[in-house]
């Protein structure tokens, strides 16, 4: 039998992992591994800005009104959902990368952006470049779940193939499997970078990384573990 997708990233990108897994005939399960929640922060001044750096879709949803004094800059987004997510939070100038976060700020660079705002989480790896100036805000936090949820550990049980989007899930993850005390060595998972898979650690049935950091590549990953 074909063994089901279990999802552990926070909604709504749980749920839209799930439909993209289930438009393609396999069986999903979203267990999400945080609950994301908005934090406070003080906006800079827009004239100071050039562009808007975007890492997460989180970013979009949880930055509240704040947001809307900076649609009118361009917005450089990490991968195409992210970018979809800054269209329709209003902005008209986006720039969807293919890449890692240093590849889209190597991109804004080149397009001569000398400033950056960058609305991001609680937990998230600095960025540098030598040509831009990057001012960070964060806008949101992820809660982490103390333990694996009933849904996650059912998922398992049917030898769900694992999809782990971020080095932290993964190592969360590998925490939390063995506190419930479920061996590494008959879980299967697919991780959107090697970074992720790394931060997994080893012991794994089987496991591979995405070819590129999107959605679409890690179902595909997670696809060729499924039989």
């Amino acid at each position: 039998m074909t063994r089901p997708l279990l999802i552990l990233r926070p909604e709504p990108g749980a749920a839209a992992t799930a439909a993209r897994a289930t438009a393609l005939g396999h069986r999903a399960v979203a267990a999400p591994l945080f609950s994301v929640r908005p934090v406070g922060w003080t906006p800079p001044d827009p004239a100071e800005c050039d562009a808007v750096l975007l890492t997460s879709a989180n970013a979009l949803s949880h930055s509240g009104s704040g947001l809307s004094c900076f649609t009118h800059l361009p917005a450089f987004a990490v991968g195409a959902a992210t970018a979809a997510a800054a269209r329709r939070a209003g902005f008209g100038r986006v720039e969807a990368g293919t890449g890692d976060a240093a590849a889209i700020v190597a991109r804004a660079a080149a397009s001569g952006i000398g400033r950056l705002l960058h609305l991001t989480g609680r937990e998230h790896k600095a960025i540098g470049h030598p040509g831009v100036a990057i001012v960070t805000r964060i806008v949101y936090a992820a809660e982490a779940e103390p333990r694996l949820p009933e849904a996650a550990l059912g998922a398992l049980t049917d030898g769900a193939v694992v999809l782990l989007h971020s080095p932290r899930a993964a190592a969360l993850f590998r925490t939390l499997l063995d506190a419930a005390a479920v061996e590494a060595g008959a879980v299967r998972i697919a991780a959107i970078s090697p970074a992720a898979l790394v931060a997994a650690r080893t012991g794994w049935d089987l496991a591979v990384a995405a070819q590129t950091p999107d959605d679409a590549a890690l179902l595909a990953a997670a696809a060729s573990l499924c039989d």
